[in-house]
């Protein structure tokens, strides 16, 4: 039997790992395949720099047109990131019929509809494990090791530098700016970190699940999105004496009225098990109604789980080319005729707990006023916790609701920021009180 040759496109970081996984387990790959896969060939726009991988001489081009366009490549890796070239690179490939492995979690966020459809139309496959949790096999245990359930709620920390930043501040009492900087410093972190610590790559990642999940088209913009970059160590200290975690977290409910989806710091009981998930490592907490509840956990990022998930992906698409099994599975988990459009709840719909910091001025009488204010919305409150002077005149006042509506929140919190009383904007954070 003939060998399956592979083509990668981009050879950064995850580039990298994926060629070393496949060139050094290379004899263990083909005994589970049945025939060798073979990196034919690799565009990357550096053709210079040594990346430490024994490839072969003329494998290294700059020309990814000669990999898209080679009748002899069965399976093109994309590993460009961003949107383009990557999605123009990505339907080529389709149109040229090859099968497709990607990482690229913000090109199936933003095009995946596109992608998928038209990998359906020319009967090739799509492969995405390493686009969510890296190295954590996320994609395939929703689409088949799930297969018989309905997934009813998702919570996670999907983002390694997020994750990090937030254990350096609750553990040590480090300020956001400092935790951030030692991340960028570990390379867990880029230059520029928006997508990561203001919850894009979260949501990214989110909206992936949510479609296989839920069975339904993807929807990013739908998805609403906070970042960690406002967290305080005041916070990480409050929410401690309250018996709470705070974490960037990933919720998606499938609920009788919509879908549930959101990405934003959430205090969580710091007994449970995704409280204590902690430095650059991610974890999936998934309800099934057979399975109940699973947790999944591991390594979300980095050169070798990364590429060991590409490949994984690889060997899939590879044992459904021998087997003349294109499309077995299809890439969203259902058959395209079940995906259909779900409505997804506006964020004012919810229902839930909130953390409250309001920057008073230290006189009688303010807890009061601020605790009319949110009667007179219908928010009671569960506890108050002040803490001594912060600034001249001024001091934190915190406070634990009982559950909510979020308009309601909205509302009474622009009334009691207009107070004179009150200085700066209040700081609010979802409590999500399911324990693991």
């Amino acid at each position: 039997m003939k060998p399956i040759n592979v083509g990668l496109l981009g050879f950064g970081t995850v580039g990298t790992g994926t060629a070393k996984v496949m060139i050094e387990n290379g004899a263990l790959i083909e005994s589970r395949v049945g025939v060798p896969l073979v990196l034919k060939k690799i565009a990357d726009l550096d053709t210079t720099t040594d990346r430490g991988v024994a490839i072969g001489p003329g494998v290294l081009t700059a020309d990814a047109g000669g990999i898209l366009n080679d009748p002899e490549i069965d399976i093109v890796i994309e590993l460009i990131g961003g949107y383009e070239p990557a999605r123009t690179f990505v339907l080529q490939a389709i149109s040229n019929k090859k099968n497709v492995v990607t990482a690229n979690k913000a090109l199936l966020a933003r095009h995946g509809n596109e992608i998928f459809a038209a990998a359906a139309k020319e009967g090739v496959e799509i492969a995405f494990e390493a686009s969510v949790g890296g190295g954590i096999p996320l994609i395939h245990s929703i689409k088949e090791g799930l297969v018989a359930n309905h997934v009813k709620t998702l919570l996670g920390i999907l983002n390694g530098t997020a994750n990090y930043i937030l254990t350096r501040m609750a553990d040590e009492g480090t300020s956001f700016e400092k935790a951030l900087k030692e991340a960028q410093e570990k390379g867990y972190a880029e230059a520029d970190p928006t997508f990561d610590v203001e919850g894009i790559d979260t949501a990214h990642k989110l909206a992936i699940l949510i479609a296989l999940s839920f069975g339904m088209p993807i929807e990013l913009d739908a998805v609403h999105t906070e970042g960690i970059s406002e967290i305080t160590p005041f916070d990480m200290e409050f929410s401690r004496r309250f018996g709470y975690r705070i974490k960037l977290l990933a919720i998606a409910k499938d609920t009788a009225d919509g879908v549930e989806a959101r990405v934003h710091p959430t205090m969580i009981p710091a007994a449970s098990m995704l409280a204590n998930v902690k430095g650059s490592f991610n974890a999936l907490r998934i309800n099934g109604d057979m399975v109940g509840d699973i947790l999944l956990y591991g390594r979300g990022a980095g050169m070798m789980p990364t590429g060991s998930a590409i490949v994984s992906d690889l060997v899939d698409v590879a044992r459904n080319i021998l087997h003349d099994a294109v499309g077995r599975v299809p890439a969203i988990g259902c058959q395209p005729e079940a995906v259909c459009d779900r409505r997804v709840k506006s964020v004012d719909e919810l229902q839930t707990q909130y953390y409250f910091r309001f920057t008073a001025v230290d006189s009688p009488g303010v807890l009061s006023k601020i605790a009319g204010v949110l009667g007179a919305h219908g928010i009671s409150v569960e506890s108050v916790q002040q803490k001594g002077r912060v600034a001249k005149g001024n001091v934190p006042i915190v406070m634990i609701t009982h559950e909510a509506r979020e308009a309601d929140v909205r509302k009474a919190l622009t009334e009691i920021d207009n107070l004179p009383i009150v200085h700066g904007k209040t700081m609010l954070i979802r409590i999500e009180g399911e324990g693991d």
